[in-house]
C-alpha cells in the first residue's frame, strides 16, 4: 500500500515538483494534495501541470489566530487522509497543537546543516560565521522549530567568492536531491539518516 502524501507550500514549489516528480511507479508513497497558504503560489501551478490535486488555505484571513487557520488547514488535509506531510517551502510556523496531531508523519527541509542556523536567512549567516561549509537538512516536524530528528543532509563547501544568493542557488539544488531521497526511504520506513556530498 503507498503511503498517501501530501505537500505543504506558500511559493514556487521546486522542492515540491522534485518530491512528486520522484514518486513514480514502484515509489512507496504518491501524492495526493498539495496545498498552499498563498493563493498566488507559483507551486499550485506546477503540481496541477503535473496531475496533482490541489488546494488553498489563505492564512490571511485569519489574522492572528493560528488556531483557526490551522483548524481549517486540518479539515483540508484530512479529507485525502495523508499518511505523511512534507513541508516544502510552507512559510507558516506551526503551533504545538498542530504539530501534535501530525508528528511522526510530518517532514521539513531546512537550508541550512541543523543544528547550525534554525529559522531565517541562512545563508547569510554561515557566510558571516565565516563557515567553510554549508548545506540543507531533511528532519521531522516537532514542536520545537528547525529541531526534530534529523533524517538526511546534503553538505557542499562555501567558495570563496560566495555570495547569500550564489550560495543559496547552490544549495537548492542539493535540496531537491536530498528530499526526495528521504521521503522514499521515509514511506519505506527507515529513519537512519542518509549524509550526501555534493563535492
Amino acid at each position: 500500500m503507498k503511503r498517501r502524501t501530501a505537500i505543504l507550500i506558500s511559493g514556487g514549489g521546486s522542492n515540491m515538483e522534485a518530491l512528486i516528480r520522484s514518486m513514480t511507479a514502484g515509489h512507496p508513497a504518491q501524492p495526493v494534495l498539495v496545498v498552499s497558504n498563498r493563493p498566488g503560489a507559483g507551486g499550485l501551478d506546477r503540481a496541477a501541470r503535473l496531475g496533482v490535486p490541489t488546494a488553498i488555505v489563505d492564512h490571511r484571513p485569519y489574522g492572528e489566530d493560528r488556531a483557526a487557520f490551522e483548524s481549517k488547514l486540518d479539515a483540508v488535509l484530512s479529507d485525502v487522509a495523508p499518511d505523511i506531510l512534507c513541508l516544502a517551502g510552507f512559510m507558516r510556523v506551526l503551533t504545538p497543537d498542530f504539530v501534535r496531531k501530525w508528528q511522526g508523519r510530518m517532514l521539513n527541509i531546512h537550508p541550512s546543516l541543523l543544528p547550525k542556523y534554525r529559522g531565517l536567512h541562512t545563508h547569510a549567516r554561515a557566510l558571516a560565521a565565516g563557515d567553510s561549509e554549508h548545506g540543507c537538512t531533511v528532519h521531522e516536524v516537532t514542536a520545537e522549530l528547525d529541531d526534530g530528528p534529523i533524517l538526511g543532509q546534503a553538505r557542499l563547501s562555501i567558495l570563496p567568492d560566495d555570495t547569500a544568493e550564489s550560495l543559496a542557488a547552490r544549495v537548492l539544488v542539493q535540496e531537491h536531491r536530498l528530499y526526495p531521497i528521504v521521503l522514499r526511504r521515509f514511506a519505506d520506513g527507515q529513519r537512519s539518516p542518509v549524509l550526501l556530498d555534493a563535492d
